[in-house]
């Protein structure tokens, strides 16, 4: 027996619709030729790697989640957590690979081997292979447990169901409870002896991008669960009661979820209209400034605060190194960017001026609100 779906209400299927057109307004903005996208993609793909990997204690900054993305040396981030990061952009970059497999096919063997290229660097920790004996989650603040799963001998048995369960839901069932509900049952079910939490978030953004709506990146809530990591705990241990209660009740769980989703979709959307704002600025700039136009892979970067690194930006604007290094020193003759630390390690920050841009952009911006809470207020108004 698993953790079933709970019914919905019309609050919830509201907030469900609300979510729906977020993505549909994501998707219609996305199918237009933007030059931004790509640093876009990589930039959520960081985030979500990132708050992933924080929930479990492994700290990076946003600008060394995406050095290791590109397989750069990153400046602060030790060699532990570095290789925690990088296996789990491995398994998300795999899950890129599959959302639109013709030939995808979802099994023990694709779970198992994902829990291995997010811990294959240690094997003291099991990748890949359940659990032998028992497990329990302790709250190391306080020292005492609180969770227990369920016994090792059921969890061949609870992670058959759990596949099983993945292939044969009912069609009505919204694709972000299904979601919700695998992420819920792995993480209850704790079949490896680490590693649970940040596999049953995979699984969740993999049966996400199954869907084909948005690619995983635009789909995924890990950022959002980085942020947010205490309530995310907290709604965890309520539901779970402290050991494996399959019967219990997930609508709290489930409505979790959904708030996180439409937030982080809120969050998407408006960063999507920052980008595309804050390029056509810096397009302005680069003229006025007798710059390469390329220049602006560069320059968008550095007005979120980003280090550019010399290597990123070739990649970007497809160039060769020695003019990637004569592009770089033209923006900081132009006042926009400043070189910081040595040849090797050297970056580039953007100026003041420069981070004027996007201050100027973001003004305007909305401020994300939790559905749910906005209807309450709604109502109490009225």
């Amino acid at each position: 027996m698993l953790f079933r779906a709970p019914s919905l209400d019309p609050d919830d299927l509201r907030v469900i619709e609300e979510i729906n057109q977020l993505r549909r307004e994501l998707r219609i903005y996305l199918h237009e030729p933007r030059r931004w996208k790509g640093q876009m993609r990589r930039n959520l793909k960081a985030r979500a790697v990132r708050g992933s990997n924080s929930i479990e204690g492994y700290d990076v900054s946003l600008d060394d989640a995406l050095a290791i993305m590109e397989d750069e040396e990153p400046l602060d981030a030790d060699r532990r957590t570095s290789l925690e990061i990088v296996g789990y952009r491995n398994a998300l970059t795999y899950i890129q690979q599959l959302a639109d497999d013709a030939a995808f096919s979802l099994d023990e063997s694709l779970i198992r081997s994902l829990h291995f290229m997010m811990l294959g660097h240690d094997l003291s920790k099991s990748p890949g292979r359940y659990r032998p004996g028992q497990i329990f989650v302790h709250d190391e603040e306080r020292n005492v447990k609180v969770y227990e799963g369920p016994d090792a001998d059921d969890v061949p048995a609870l992670m058959q169901e759990l596949v099983a369960s993945l292939t044969t839901w009912d069609d009505e069932c919204p694709v972000f409870v299904r979601a919700a509900m695998a992420h819920l049952n792995l993480v209850m079910i704790h079949p490896f002896r680490d590693g649970n939490g940040r596999m049953a978030r995979a699984l969740q953004t993999m049966v996400l991008a199954r869907e084909k709506i948005l690619s995983p990146e635009f789909s995924s809530i890990e950022e959002w669960l980085g942020r947010n990591t205490q309530s995310y705990y907290s709604v965890l241990a309520e539901v779970g009661s402290g050991e494996w209660h399959p019967e219990r009740d997930a609508k709290g769980w489930v409505r979790f979820n959904l708030v996180a989703h439409h937030m982080q979709a809120q969050t998407v959307l408006r960063r999507v209209d920052d980008a595309s704002r804050t390029w056509a600025e810096l397009e302005k700039v680069v003229v006025q400034r007798r710059l390469p136009e390329r220049a602006v892979f560069a320059l968008y970067s550095a007005t979120l605060g980003l280090k550019v690194r010399r290597p990123v930006y070739e990649k970007d604007a497809d160039i060769e190194v020695g003019t990637a290094n004569r592009d770089l020193r033209f923006m900081v003759s132009a006042g926009l960017l400043e070189a910081q630390g040595e040849t090797r390690g050297r970056y580039y920050l953007g100026t003041p001026e420069l981070r004027e841009i996007r201050r100027s952009v973001i003004r305007e911006r909305p401020r994300t609100h939790n559905p749910y809470e906005q209807r309450t207020n709604t109502a109490r108004r009225a």
